[in-house]
Order: structure tokens, then sequence, then C-alpha cells
């Protein structure tokens, strides 16, 4: 009963970083709308370079953002490409808040793969029959209005005010908050991360206590919370658990050092999956040590979180043409890197 409880605080942590993760971007790409429309139809290696950088952003947005964009013929497949390799979805979340310096220098590697990608994917490869099934695609590009996140005026009825939502959010900042001040979470990490974390809690209060009532409700309350935060907690706590039964009962270990390539075709298989959360189960291993850092990064250009659902949704023929040339990039990468001991 001990170890559940243990596990639940972890997953309680992890989960907690990744909401305020997710609502501080959602923020930011509130505040800097359009910015990036003006810059991605720019020269072909601009659009490749600004294509890895919304694919290494946390969580979904960048890869949602970039299918739009190719489903209107702004940008190339390659571009496409490019960001669904550069995308871990809401793992990098994950990967931030377990294994920070790593999780920094897999991004690193992530935006310089997918450029490269995205350019021999353009050189040598043309999706015409898809090209033409979009072809027929009308479809205006969806503007939001403008948000004023922060009105003067209307702080203090927000604060003494909130809506249901506005309170529960706040609540669950300020119990983060308490919980890493008073070491009941995140007891182990190092001094400068504690401090990292409490910035970022507060900041995500302020924003909580400050955001218009259509920002809270769509944005942080429909997106992020009820959409997002249970499916993250459930992936998180439930592979936790399975990887505690597995290494008290079973050597995986032992299986998987004289089973590496095995591992790594299967990390390369899942990654078809359009879900964020099998991947996961790779995050966690290579945080306690039982996989190297060449399978974690063949499963992470395998895979794209929630990233090609719109894609599934538009062109099936998209979806597998992404699929699969990804997880041939991945194969080739993650052998490699397998081979030469990284």
């Amino acid at each position: 009963m001990e170890n559940f409880y243990k596990i639940f605080l972890h997953a309680t942590m992890i989960t907690g970083f990744v909401f305020i993760m997710m609502l501080v971007i959602e923020y930011i790409n509130v505040q800097t709308k359009g910015l990036w429309q003006k810059y991605l139809t720019g020269s072909k290696w601009q659009t490749y370079l600004l294509a890895a950088i919304l694919g290494v952003i946390p969580g979904c947005l960048g890869a949602f953002t970039m299918v739009m964009l190719f489903s209107h013929r702004l940008v190339s497949f390659g571009a496409l490409v490019t960001t669904m390799i550069a995308t871990s979805g809401d793992e990098a979340f994950v990967m931030f808040a377990m294994f920070p310096k790593k999780a920094i220098l897999l991004t690193i590697i992530l935006l310089l793969i997918g450029i490269l990608a995205g350019y021999l994917t353009d050189l040598f490869y043309k999706p015409k029959k898809l090209l033409q099934e979009l072809s027929a695609n009308k479809l205006p590009l969806h503007q939001e209005e403008n948000c004023i996140c922060f009105e003067k005026d209307k702080i203090w009825s927000r604060l003494f005010h909130p809506t249901i939502d506005r309170l529960t959010a706040a609540v669950i900042i300020l119990v983060l908050i308490t919980g890493v001040s008073t070491g009941l979470l995140a007891g182990k990490l190092q001094i400068y991360l504690k401090i990292s974390l409490m910035f970022s809690f507060v900041f995500a209060l302020f924003i909580v206590l400050t955001v218009p009532d259509h920002f809270m409700k769509e944005h942080i309350w429909k997106h992020i919370i009820k959409k997002h935060l249970p499916k993250i907690f459930l992936w998180i706590f439930g592979t936790l658990i399975v990887m505690h039964f597995l290494m008290d009962y079973i050597d995986v270990e032992a299986w998987i050092s004289t089973n590496m390539f095995i591992v790594l075709l299967v990390a390369i298989l899942i990654g078809i999956i359009p879900e964020s959360g099998p991947h996961l189960i790779f995050v966690t291993l290579f945080a306690q040590g039982s996989i190297p850092f060449s399978i974690l990064l063949a499963s992470s250009i395998a895979q794209d979180g929630h990233g090609m659902l719109p894609m599934l949704a538009e062109s099936r023929r998209g979806f597998l043409a992404v699929k699969i040339i990804n997880m041939i990039y991945a194969a080739i990468v993650g052998s490699i890197a397998l081979l030469v001991g990284f």
C-alpha cells in the first residue's frame, strides 16, 4: 500500500508539472497569436526551422497547427514530416519533469533530425495523390478573436468573485505549491529545480487569477483540465504501477539488455498509434536506466502524440504516409545510434 501511495504522489507531481506547462504555453500561444503564420510561409529552410520549432514545443499545439497549414497547402509535405519528427506530444512535459537535462538534449537532436528529414523528404518524395486530394480544400484558416488577457479593472472581481472553474484551477495550483514547499511533492528534486517549479506555479496562479472568463473556460478548463489532465494522470499512474510490478517480479532489464533490437522495433511500431501515452513506457524505462538513449530517440522520432489525429480525420493517406516515413527515419537513426552505443 505504501508503494501505491508513493507512486500516486510521483504521478501527481509529474501531472502537476505537465498541467502548469500546458497552461503557460496555452497562455503564450494566445498572447502571440498570428506571428507563426507570417514566418512559416517564407524560404524553404526558414519553413523547416519554424516547423521544427513548432514541433519541439511541448504538447500537441504546434503539431495541430502544422497539420492545419499543410491541409490548406500552405506548407510542404516535408515541413509536416519535420514537425511530426520533432514533436513528442504531451510526453515532452513528462520528460522535462523526469530528466530535464536529457530532455533538452533530446529536443535539440529531434529538432536537427526533423529539419534534415523534412528537406530530404521534399527532395525525394512527392505525394502527388495526397496533394490532389487536398487541393479542393478551400476552408479558411481559423482566426480566433484577440484575447486581452490582463484587464486591470476586472482583476479584483475575478479574484474575490471567481467562477467555479477558476476557483478549481486556483485550488489545484495552490495544492501543488503547498506540496512542493513542504516536500511532500518533489521532495528529492534538487533545490534549483524546486525553485523553478515554484516560479512556474506562481506564474500559473497569476494566469488563472487574471485571464478573462472565456480564456479560463475554453482554454484552461475545457481544453487542459477536462480534456487532457485526467488522461495524462491515468497514463502516468498506470505506467508507473505497471513498471513497478515488472521491475519487482520480472527481470525486465536482463531481457531488454539481450534483446535491444527487438525493443527498438517495438518502440518504432508503437509510434504508429496516434495517442499520447504509449511512448510513456519508453520514457519511464529510460528514466529508470533500463534502455539506452538511442531507443528513446527512435521512439520519439516515430511517435507524435495526438499530433496526427487531425490528419487522420483529413486524410488517411496522408496519415499513413507521414507515419511510415517517420518510422523509416526512426529505424535508421535508432539502429545507427544503438550500434555505436549511444
